[in-house]
């Protein structure tokens, strides 16, 4: 799970994508023009693939304000699709090592 206390990529993400996974599940955080509008752009994807060789029907995303709220927002957001897909992330994990 990701613990909102030390996640604070803000600053990073307005400059690079940022990226890591929990468990099978995979996700970036980028900055994205939405309207004429700077979000962030969070999305998830099962493993073993990265992000450019995972099909597009194979992830999600939502868009957040870019601000400290946003940060936040994609962390609850990352945290429910953790759990509420737990059993397609443990699936992922078997065939990374396939």
């Amino acid at each position: 799970m990701i613990d909102k206390e030390t996640f604070h990529p803000l600053n990073y993400i307005k400059k690079e994508e940022y990226s890591g996974s929990m468990d099978g599940m995979r996700y970036m955080l980028k900055k994205a023009k939405v309207d004429e509008e700077d979000k962030i752009r969070v999305t998830i994807w099962p493993e073993p693939l990265g992000f450019h060789k995972t099909a597009e029907e194979e992830k999600q995303w939502i868009d957040v304000p870019l601000t400290a709220e946003g940060v936040e927002q994609a962390a609850d957001w990352l945290n429910e699709q953790y759990e509420s897909q737990k059993d397609r992330w443990k699936e992922s994990m078997k065939k990374s090592w396939v």
